[in-house]
């Protein structure tokens, strides 16, 4: 699978399998953290300002890092940023760089929450926290110095998977007026049978017994019990959603799910920029600075980005 890869990415998948890169449901908890937490970490922008915070969310207190890349009017855009990982891996820490390189991009503030982790916090606990943050910005936007009319949520991975849920919450319960959302490989179903699933099921990177592993871990053993909230591939009306952004990668067992998922955004209505890229797998984003495409794709997603925030200036 790796000579469909870009040479950079090819090298960094090799490294990884020469390091004892072992599927997750191999690993276990304990260890998939600690080699996620362990991962060095990819060259990433200077930001004006990076500080901790954080609100006290349905299950206690949730921290937060806000990004700031550049000095200038407030109030400023932003983007609630929810980090991949599975659901059961990742942390504002492991994924900085990733949300450097979005808030550079983007020209906008990030908060980048620290969710509560399964399989000691299974569904809802993550979704929950998820959408709390986004009311959380709206109500403290003067104290941030950000903008509540141009307020977009982002993620990547199963953060994408979280994203899209939060947005859908928004639209349902007449919550926070989302500008947007922003969706890098989003995780969006169960593993099944698509032919990304079936292609790619031995990676790179991502295994497609790393999907079912993960996802049981958050969201149990029985499908029957998902919800859209949990599986947003579930929700049966995507109308009325905010413009969107999905990226998705050539090499990556999700990326038929989620370019489903923008198909039926458009189908619905809702504006909605398909950009997927070759020579890539999963998580290539959290690699900016070490492969090329990765850069280009901040560029060209931080590019839509900005123009649909400066429409609502």
């Amino acid at each position: 699978m790796t000579a469909a890869l870009d040479p950079d990415v090819r090298a960094l998948v090799r490294a990884a399998e020469a390091n004892g890169a072992r599927p997750f449901s191999e690993l276990g908890v304990a260890a998939a953290r600690r080699m996620v937490e362990s991962s060095p970490a990819p060259p990433a922008p200077e930001m004006h300002e990076v500080r901790d915070t954080g609100f006290d969310g349905p299950h206690g207190g949730v921290p937060v890092r806000v990004y700031r890349p550049l000095p200038g009017r407030e109030p400023a855009p932003a983007l609630v940023y929810l980090h991949g990982g599975g659901m059961v891996t990742g942390s504002v820490g492991s994924f900085d760089s990733l949300a450097r390189h979005l808030a550079a991009a983007c020209g906008a503030v990030v908060l980048s929450v620290d969710y509560r982790l399964a399989p000691e916090h299974r569904y809802p606990v993550a979704n929950e926290e998820a959408y709390a943050s986004l009311l959380w910005a709206v109500g403290n936007a003067p104290e941030l110095g950000v903008d509540p009319a141009r307020l977009a949520v982002a993620g990547d991975s199963a953060g994408g998977s979280l994203a899209a849920a939060a947005a859908l919450r928004a639209r349902d319960e007449n919550g926070p007026a989302l500008a947007g959302q922003v969706l890098l490989y989003p995780g969006l179903e169960r593993a099944n049978d698509r032919p990304s699933m079936v292609e790619f099921a031995d990676g790179p990177i991502l295994r497609r017994a790393d999907v079912e592993w993960l996802k049981e871990q958050y969201l149990g053993p029985d499908p029957s019990a998902d919800t859209p909230q949990g599986v947003p591939s579930l929700a049966g009306d995507l109308s009325g959603l905010p413009w969107s952004v999905v990226v998705t990668a050539h090499s990556d067992p999700l990326r038929d799910g989620a370019e489903e998922y923008a198909r039926r955004l458009r189908e619905s209505g809702v504006p909605t920029a398909l950009l997927r890229y070759p020579g890539v797998c999963h998580g290539f984003m959290a690699q900016a600075g070490w492969i090329r495409r990765a850069s280009t794709a901040f560029r060209e997603v931080g590019a839509l980005v900005r123009a649909r925030f400066a429409e609502a200036d």
